[in-house]
């Protein structure tokens, strides 16, 4: 009788921490992306979900009023009518109303209609995400990088974020193209893609499509916190080190066509945006920077294009040391790639040899 009831006691204990952990755990889930107690309600669609709406959600909680809001998932327009704030469903685009469907057939906002500012004139269609962006972008930037004060700096950064992360969000949504014609290949893994693996499969047994929103939720929130953050931590303060480089620009050439970096640093998605604000003319065409050896490198006709707008010499592509220094007459000479977009060099003078040379290869070419 004593071990009867020492195991029932034991049982009792057992399965009251099992309780209590099941308990906390769906008290933290709760807290995270939803609370029965808060009047604050955020709507969405029910059933299957997209990146858009998931990413929309994810920015309102940032916010300090929808921080606690609880969000409801249906098409019912009565339910709908109750919420605070309404994405991707509804029928109805309304900032005063905080409503932000996209759906409509007459609905053709962009961010550069919604923004109005001369430096945001991207004219794909916005999503549920980008409409929330446009709106509230600004003010989520301060809430995940408190640090940042200056406006100018929160406002680069909102555009770097939209440039390369909200808005391949409202062209996949809205079934935008990257390009005319067929592509060599897919690409799978984008975020888009990694959400939509979130759905309920079909031939599964035990999967709850609210629970996979709130996974599709938290995989948004880590992909634009590692965006915004990358963008503060990395390439704001970059930005800095390039802009001095094209200042100083004609003490490297004095054609003006060629700059030096101090450090290998991100400086692509500065540099154009620097070019246009400053009025860069003649265009650059090469940088020179130090990455354990020497490097020239083309500057591309655009942030993300492989497309270069003077390439390095035809024929000094894939060649090696002795035999490309030899071809090219540039003493310590490492390597061309066969892309022609990089070179390398042993040393400062070397590196800035091979942009000079291809320069001048490129004046000859246009007036034979």
């Amino acid at each position: 009788m004593f071990f009867r009831g020492v195991n029932k006691l034991f049982q009792f204990r057992f399965n009251k921490n099992i309780l209590t952990k099941c308990c906390n755990l769906f008290q933290s889930t709760i807290n995270n992306y939803s609370t029965m107690s808060s009047s604050i309600k955020i709507g969405t669609h029910n059933g299957c979900f997209h990146c858009d709406e998931a990413l929309a959600c994810f920015m309102l909680k940032q916010l300090p009023d929808f921080k606690n809001a609880e969000i409801i998932r249906s098409r019912d327009i009565e339910v709908l009518n109750t919420c605070d704030v309404v994405v991707d469903v509804g029928g109805e685009y309304n900032h005063s109303r905080k409503r932000y469907d996209h759906h409509m057939r007459d609905f053709k906002e962009t961010a550069s209609s919604v923004l109005k500012r001369d430096d945001c004139n991207w004219d794909i269609k916005l999503s549920s995400a980008g409409l929330i962006y446009c709106h509230y972008g600004h003010q989520i930037i301060k809430q995940l990088v408190p640090e940042l004060m200056d406006d100018e700096d929160i406002h680069s950064i909102f555009k770097r974020v939209y440039d390369s992360l909200i808005q391949e969000v409202d062209a996949i949504d809205n079934g935008v193209p990257m390009f005319e014609g067929e592509p060599k290949y897919r690409i799978v893994t984008n975020l888009s893609a990694r959400v939509a693996q979130l759905n309920v499969q079909w031939n599964s047994l035990d999967m709850n499509s609210d629970a996979q929103f709130l996974k599709a939720i938290e995989l948004c929130g880590e992909e634009l916190k590692s965006f915004i953050n990358n963008a503060a931590q990395v390439w704001l303060p970059a930005r800095a080190f390039v802009r001095e480089a094209i200042e100083k620009r004609f003490e490297v050439d004095p054609s003006g066509e060629i700059f030096e970096l101090s450090k290998a640093l991100p400086w692509k998605e500065s540099y154009f945006e620097l070019e246009k604000k400053l009025n860069i003319d003649p265009p650059i065409k090469y940088v020179i920077f130090q990455d354990d050896s020497w490097r020239v490198q083309c500057v591309p006709v655009g942030p993300g294009s492989f497309v270069c707008r003077e390439s390095l010499p035809k024929s000094w592509a894939g060649l090696r040391n002795e035999e490309l220094s030899h071809v090219a007459g540039i003493d310590g000479c490492v390597f061309v790639h066969t892309g022609r977009f990089i070179g390398g060099n042993k040393t400062r003078n070397g590196a800035l040899a091979m942009a000079r040379k291809s320069l001048e290869i490129t004046r000859w070419a246009a007036l034979a």
